[in-house]
């Protein structure tokens, strides 16, 4: 207990300093209520690491979904098997029965 108050006694003194309160005085506000403060630059790192993981998902969607565009243009079977797939095409003759898990 002691000691807290020997610790306490030394921060009030250099408090009393307006040099050393003059500088805490300045890093508080900059921390706290400048326009670039601690929270604000906190918020804006998760926002830009959110948006580099988003990023990358969306260029591996884009190359999956190039090679699959690809490979339709080139082959007409694939493109038939995927009309029939995604969008339930048919021919005349044809009867089509949806199963849903």
């Amino acid at each position: 207990m002691q000691k807290v108050r020997l610790i306490l006694q030394r921060i009030l003194r250099q408090l009393k300093n307006k040099y050393v309160a003059g500088i805490f005085l300045f890093v508080i506000w900059l921390m706290f209520f400048d326009q670039n403060n601690m929270i604000d630059r906190y918020k804006t790192r998760r926002q830009l690491e959110r948006l580099k993981a988003d990023k990358a998902y969306y260029l591996k969607k884009i190359a999956a979904d190039s090679a699959r565009l690809e490979e339709l243009k080139s082959d007409a079977d694939h493109l038939e098997k995927f009309a029939r797939e995604q969008y339930l095409m048919k021919k005349d003759n044809e009867d089509i029965f949806i199963i849903k898990e």
